[in-house]
């Protein structure tokens, strides 16, 4: 198949471009993705297709492969052993509602530490310790778009940096707040290594007393956000946008809480992914009017 490489960050922008084969799908080795070139147009390598997999669902953090649910039979852990040959398999079960620790069992070789990248940004953790959610990489990159250089950001949810960075990256003044000390050390960390720790304000503690004065925009990334949505509302004003996530909409309940704050407001509903049958990860975008 005849490829060009580019950075995997950089796939949503070349999508359109003409030289794109829409009748293959790019695959990802290390970050780089290879991207399959129409007739008559120049590329850069000949490589063979990635092997098919058929199996369990699975992503890759650094080099641990990432799994939830329900443990996976012996032949579902040789197929991604065989496939990604990982350092190690990490189960995660659930998460606690509010440290978002992961509740998880180490299925195969050694867990610890890692180093992932996305879109452009590194990111250290340790899956065993703290949540990561890689479904939400296109919300990251929307995130990233919209903040105009310059905006004061409340992120209230902000775990090791994942809106925090790359809105901290596109120019705006992040307040990030973080209750689990071992996130927030990892964030602290994750701001530094991207060389962002001027741009950003990392608190420890619990968002409804770490709020002060006034934001632009707020980022509410947890989905129990509604219960917390009148202490946003305290630290708006008009012209601050809300991007408040969900299971499921909660729009009567956003209305309600604007109407008893006495805002009136913009709102916008946008899908993230699929969470469970007939269930949405929604974001509310509510501009406050």
């Amino acid at each position: 198949m005849r490829v060009r490489k580019v950075a995997h960050a950089e796939l949503g922008r070349v999508a359109g471009e003409p030289w794109v084969d829409p009748g293959h799908r790019p695959f990802v080795r290390d970050g780089v993705a290879y991207v399959p070139v129409r007739e008559g147009f120049s590329h850069q390598c000949v490589v063979g297709a990635p092997p098919q997999y058929h199996g369990r669902g699975f992503f890759m953090l650094g080099d641990i492969a990432i799994l939830h649910g329900a443990v996976p039979s012996a032949e579902g852990m040789e197929k991604i052993i065989h496939l990604r040959k990982p350092r190690g398999i990490l189960l995660i079960r659930a998460m606690d509602e509010v440290t978002r620790i992961p509740d998880c069992e180490v299925l195969y070789g050694k867990v610890g530490e890692v180093r992932h990248r996305e879109n452009g940004y590194t990111f250290f953790l340790d899956p065993r310790k703290v949540m990561f959610s890689q479904g939400n990489l296109p919300e990251k990159r929307r995130m990233a778009s919209l903040v105009r250089p310059g905006e004061r950001v409340a992120d209230m949810f902000a775990g090791i940096g994942y809106f925090t960075i790359p809105l901290a990256g596109a120019g705006a003044g992040v307040h990030a707040m973080e209750i689990n000390p071992v996130a927030h050390r990892y964030l602290e960390r994750n701001l530094r290594e991207n060389n962002l720790a001027g741009r950003a304000t990392a608190s420890l503690g619990d968002c409804r007393d770490l709020l002060a004065g006034t934001y632009d925009r707020i980022v509410m990334g947890h989905f129990d956000a509604i219960a917390m949505l009148e202490c946003a509302l305290a630290h708006s004003c008009t012209g601050t946008v809300i991007h408040l996530h969900s299971l499921g909409s909660v729009e009567e309940q956003v209305r309600s809480a604007l109407a008893g704050a006495g805002f009136s407001a913009e709102l916008n509903v946008h899908k993230v992914k699929k969470y469970a049958p007939h269930t949405w990860h929604l974001v509310q975008d509510i501009v406050i009017a």
